[in-house]
């Protein structure tokens, strides 16, 4: 079983555990930075773990893609795969913890007006105080109680809000830091006692556009938003105009519709938007990339031994 393994951001360390999975699992595995440097006698390898689409799409032995990502979007598309009947796995469980701070930090910044006082410091201007919001008191909506939005919750819980409600499909999580539960129908009734809504959705049909235009009109003025899941999920103009009107409070996106945000983009340009370039989860951080790769390894060992995989994406559900 020959095993590639693409990711530029691996230690030695890393590495030595994967060839150890490798080899128990009766493998051989090859690292490398990225497609361009894959040899010829690995074109034609039995598991994927990292970013290799332009070997997936030609490479009819392909039976496992593990992703590194929580979001697979990008390959559920038909076609992608020459092998349709690839498994494909993500590593949903890594970021909780770096996204979680994230959410934190962007938040408190924009209640905190910190983004406000950090831009005239760099003008050597010695800012007044300007009126701020705490997440103390705050009443918070998680849309999405994945393993992103429990870890949110937890830390946010430390802050002492007023709530914190979770919103799924199901309306089921057992995670206590959830005062409640409920179900997306409920989200028209709970989007206008929200101050700040916390979005980590996966992309599908059902996600798609779901902060709509009339969804932001519900949304208490001076609320905020912060988007850590997919860009398709927010309707980006509708949003724009609100916070260029002064209705809401702020808003933070991680994510875009379209990525990278072109330099003529109207979101640039846009009061109270904090933008960051899709780094709330990467494998820069140390607990993120040290996860990653055990949870591959996990994976790696049950399928050398032919037991179901942790985390197999279901092509109908796209997640």
């Amino acid at each position: 079983m020959k095993i590639l393994v693409i990711n530029r951001l691996l230690e030695e360390e890393h590495k030595e555990l994967i060839r150890k999975h490798a080899a128990e699992a009766g493998g051989t595995v090859l690292f490398a930075d990225s497609e361009d440097d894959i040899p010829a006698d690995y074109e034609d390898c039995e598991v994927i773990y990292g970013f290799g689409m332009k070997n997936a799409v030609r490479n009819k032995n392909l039976k496992w893609f593990a992703a590194p990502s929580v979001g697979v979007d990008f390959i559920m598309k038909p076609g992608v795969f020459a092998n349709e009947n690839c498994l494909i796995t993500n590593s949903s469980g890594a970021y909780g913890v770096t996204i979680a701070e994230h959410i934190i930090a962007v938040s408190l910044m924009m209640m905190r007006k910190l983004d406000y006082s950090y831009r005239e410091s760099l003008s050597r201007n010695w800012s007044s105080p300007v009126p701020q919001r705490s997440l103390k008191d705050s009443r918070i909506l998680v849309l999405g109680t994945g393993d992103i939005g429990c870890c949110f919750a937890r830390r946010a819980r430390a802050f002492e809000p007023e709530s914190i409600t979770g919103v799924s499909r199901s309306g089921i999580c057992s995670e206590p830091a959830f005062d409640s539960v409920k179900k997306i129908s409920s989200l028209d009734e709970l989007l206008p006692e929200t101050d700040l809504l916390v979005m980590s959705l996966p992309d599908t049909p059902e996600t798609r556009n779901i902060l709509s235009r009339e969804r932001i009109a519900l949304l208490p003025d001076d609320s905020f938003v912060v988007n850590v899941g997919r860009g398709s999920a927010v309707d980006e103009d509708a949003l724009c105009d609100s916070l260029d009107e002064g209705r809401l409070g702020g808003a933070a996106l991680d994510v875009f519709r379209n990525e990278p945000l072109s330099g003529d983009s109207r979101l640039w340009k846009t009061n109270n938007l904090l933008i960051t370039p899709h780094v709330a989860g990467n494998l820069t951080l140390k607990h993120t990339l040290d996860t990653n790769v055990r949870m591959f390894c996990e994976n790696l060992e049950k399928y050398g031994k032919g037991l179901p995989l942790n985390n197999l994406i279901d092509r109908n559900k796209g997640y």
